[in-house]
């Protein structure tokens, strides 16, 4: 008797964890499931080219900074570039000097 009740206590545990297992692989390869592990993806690749983007950054403008003090060692100011004025648009048609 006792060894008829283990044998069903543990085949009603080794049930419950297959059934448990199941239902987890179940939801793993859902559309919901396979979404969240894909936006978990693709959030890590975001952050590290987020990083590599900061690392670039720093080191040209580290590279930068070492050409202005070897090119300009006195230091002027740099000066933002300014795009040139658009020149204004034209009010009446302009003529060819033979009249066309």
């Amino acid at each position: 008797m006792i060894g008829r009740l283990f044998s069903f206590v543990a085949g009603a545990a080794l049930g419950g964890y297959v059934v448990h297992k199941l239902n987890r692989t179940a939801r793993a390869w859902s559309p919901g499931g396979i979404a969240d592990r894909v936006e978990g993806h693709v959030a890590d690749y975001r952050a590290a080219l987020r990083e590599f983007n900061e690392d670039v950054q720093d080191a040209m403008e580290q590279r930068e900074a070492e050409l202005r003090h070897r090119y300009y060692p006195s230091g002027p100011a740099v000066r933002a570039a300014q795009p040139k004025p658009l020149p204004a648009p034209h009010t009446k048609p302009t003529t060819l000097k033979d009249g066309r």
